[in-house]
């Protein structure tokens, strides 16, 4: 596909981690690329090592002026986050062509083969994983990701120019961004109620969801977890080729599931293929259920179970997906991304299960007034799941605070025998007096930032004594 005319792109917002995917295609395509964000970050950092031009300052005059100056060959892509009265708005009275990253990636999928993976969870992990096992089995791929996969690097992998590459693309449901995309397949990973601050209530987010499925090819297949079915109701049962899946689907599903340490062992059980002994190298029950969809259709598009047993092995996970620092006996550090009650809980009843006897400290940083007011009680419910609860303050984003919504909130609700809220910038202290054995680190917001320093200090401490 190309973009007529163009010769340049400007991103407003361009350290997210779905935009930096998008700048990254267009430099591979041979475009000029820059763009603004607020604060610098890692993700910057690594576009500007890769030749991008970086903004920090909310200016016109500071956006390089190949970028300013010819409006009918500068592409300008933003997203919602930035406000419509920032430089945004130079671009909207210049007469430049605005798109939203999600009009983008349609446009890209249009005129390609695209797998689109959709759901409230999971997707990140099932897009990586799906791609990672065509690209392993020597598939042309192309996948824009919403995470860096530890194999690659990046939330960007390319095989070439082949017109025959299969585009796999995380499917955001946040704004709607999903219906602009033209899916040939589609997976949803799950169907619980969330930004219910765009959706207002759980059926019109199921009913988002719908419409999504609705876009897919009529040639195509759906890949269908099993509760998100039973939550869809009718509207699966009338989707073309769907193929339930699930831990304890009818379907495709798992057996003989063994939590390992660092591992978890399963049996794939498909309509036509069963694939004893696979052994998933990121642990979690919730990440086997993601890879039964993603063999599903690698086995669909000739990857041998060979090459899928091996792909499956080889698969290193996303960073800050149930991603281990630190598995030495007795200092156990595990980093999440869970900022959903569902979320949370799938990950540390993993955890839980890989180390059912050793104590289980938690430090969770609420996302968003709006998500921890509408599923307060799913926090603490999910959080009851710990021995320890650290708390810290809500990580804002996008939100103004709501009278009332702190996340001391959470505290009565949590059954753990210890809780605390703390600043975040009291974690190390804390630690220091807790000595956690096994410890995870849980949100969406910029607990991530804390990350480097206690992987550090987890794997600096003297092991403990042999119980």
């Amino acid at each position: 596909m190309t973009f007529k005319g163009i010769h340049s792109v400007f991103f407003l917002g361009i350290g997210g981690i779905g935009m930096s995917a998008l700048a990254r295609w267009f430099q591979q395509e041979g475009y000029a690329v820059a763009g603004y964000d607020k604060t610098p970050s890692p993700l910057t950092d690594a576009l500007e090592a890769e030749g991008m031009q970086v903004i920090f300052t909310d200016a016109v005059d500071s956006v390089p002026s190949q970028f300013r100056s010819t409006p009918d060959e500068v592409l300008v892509v933003w997203t919602p986050a930035i406000p419509k009265d920032s430089i945004l708005l130079h671009f909207f009275q210049q007469g430049f062509q605005i798109k939203k990253r999600a009009e983008v990636l349609g446009m890209i999928t249009k005129d390609q083969y695209t797998i689109a993976v959709a759901g409230t969870h999971g997707k990140t992990s099932t897009s990586s994983l799906v791609a990672h096992l065509l690209k392993s089995a020597g598939k042309p791929v192309t996948a824009f990701l919403g995470g860096i996969t530890q194999n690659y690097n990046s939330n960007l992998i390319l095989s070439g120019k082949s017109k025959e590459a299969v585009v796999v693309v995380e499917a955001d449901e946040f704004d709607r961004s999903f219906l602009h995309l033209h899916p040939n397949e589609a997976v949803l990973t799950s169907a619980d109620p969330d930004h219910l601050d765009i959706y207002g209530d759980e059926q019109t987010i199921l009913e988002g969801f719908r419409q999504f499925l609705s876009l897919v090819d009529k040639k195509g297949k759906v890949y269908l977890q099993s509760h998100a079915h039973y939550r869809l109701g009718d509207q699966g049962n009338a989707l073309a080729s769907l193929r339930e899946y699930g831990l304890r689907s009818d379907g495709i599903h798992a057996e003989n599931i063994v939590a390992k340490p660092n591992s978890f062992v399963f049996d794939y059980i498909g309509s036509k293929n069963q694939i004893k002994g696979l052994e998933l190298s990121i642990p979690g029950f919730h990440n086997v259920e993601n890879a039964l969809a993603a063999i599903a259709i690698a086995l669909d598009h000739g990857v041998s179970e060979a090459q899928v047993r091996e792909g499956i092995r080889t698969f290193l996970g996303v960073k800050r997906r149930f991603e281990i620092h630190s598995s030495q006996a007795g200092k156990i550090y595990i980093d999440d991304y869970a900022h959903h009650p569902e979320e949370i809980k799938a990950c540390l009843s993993s955890v839980r299960a890989m180390y059912p006897s050793q104590r289980m400290t938690v430090i969770f940083q609420p996302h968003l007034f709006t998500r921890t007011q509408d599923f307060a009680a799913g926090f603490s419910e999910s959080l009851s799941l710990a021995d320890e609860v650290v708390l810290l303050p809500i990580y804002p984003a996008r939100e103004l605070p709501i009278p009332g919504v702190i996340s001391e909130m959470l505290l009565e609700g949590i059954q753990a025998a210890k809780k605390v809220c703390i600043p975040k910038n009291e974690v190390m202290e804390y630690l220091e007096s807790s000595a956690p054995e096994v410890l995870v680190t849980l949100g969406a917001g910029d607990i991530d930032r804390l990350v480097p320093g206690i992987a550090a200090w987890t794997n600096s401490r003297p092991n403990p004594p042999q119980r």
